[in-house]
């Protein structure tokens, strides 16, 4: 049996949108890492050196309070990137970045990323357009946090982990999805039951697989849809190449 293919720069949205030109300056500088299940990349207030840019694993932002108790504010795929903060002007996060679904990313040193922005050119578009669409996440998700069931963020959550992957299941017990989720054990427990007695998801022993996507859709709040619309809007469906023109209304990032 032959070993799979290395993940290849292009599997991430944003790096494939760049033109040529860019990518001949950026590639050169990229460094693919392995993100396994639960691993930290960022921690709270703790230095940040790269950017990541990953292919087919998925990252959850989450905020830790002081008793240890955390919540996801979001989740980056094959459609992001993190570390805005290195190009926002900071050089620290108040949450953590923890991966829950394993797979690979590329790694951009900060400086670089900081170069690039600074020429005031695609990649500063890109990456104030995917900023946006974060915040909007992380806005809906404090929404739907506090006023959506627990079936209902489940679905939500378990939608946009598909959206970032190229198949249907995810691997991860109970007590991690409480801990994303920011809600009991026994609320999860309870809602993957009621999804798996309409036919939505099976569930066993870690392992959930997406039996009927469209159902899982309209069990879901309108939370999933804002987030993944804006997302299309901002991203998927941009023009590629385009170029800024009026260079003294760009920030510059500080090296």
């Amino acid at each position: 049996m032959s070993a799979n293919p290395e993940p290849q720069p292009q599997q991430n949205h944003l790096l494939a949108a760049l033109s040529p030109d860019v990518q001949s300056r950026l590639f050169p500088h990229l460094e693919l890492v392995p993100l396994p299940l639960r691993a930290l990349l960022y921690e709270s207030k703790r230095p940040m050196r790269h950017v990541y840019f990953p292919t087919d694993s998925i990252v959850s932002l989450q905020y830790v309070m002081e008793n240890g108790a955390s919540t996801a504010i979001s989740v980056v795929g094959n459609e992001g990137l993190l570390g805005i903060t290195l190009f926002l002007g900071g050089e620290s996060t108040p949450s953590r970045s923890l991966v829950q679904s394993a797979g690979y990313a590329y790694r951009l040193p900060r400086l670089r990323v900081k170069e690039e922005f600074n020429r005031h050119g695609e990649l500063l578009l890109l990456m104030l357009r995917y900023t946006q669409s974060l915040i909007t996440q992380v806005s809906q998700t404090a929404v739907c946090n506090r006023h959506h069931s627990i079936d209902q963020q489940l679905c939500r959550w378990l939608l946009l982990s598909l959206d970032r992957l190229s198949h249907n299941h995810l691997t991860m017990t109970q007590e991690f999805i409480s801990n994303m989720l920011g809600v009991r054990r026994e609320g999860v427990t309870q809602a993957a039951f009621k999804l798996q007695q309409l036919g939505a998801i099976s569930y066993s022993r870690g392992l959930i697989n997406v039996l009927d996507r469209p159902k899982l859709e309209s069990l879901s709040c309108e939370c999933y849809a804002v987030v993944k619309k804006e997302t299309d809007l901002l991203l998927h469906y941009m023009p590629q190449r385009q170029v800024i023109k009026d260079a003294d209304t760009i920030p510059t990032a500080t090296l």
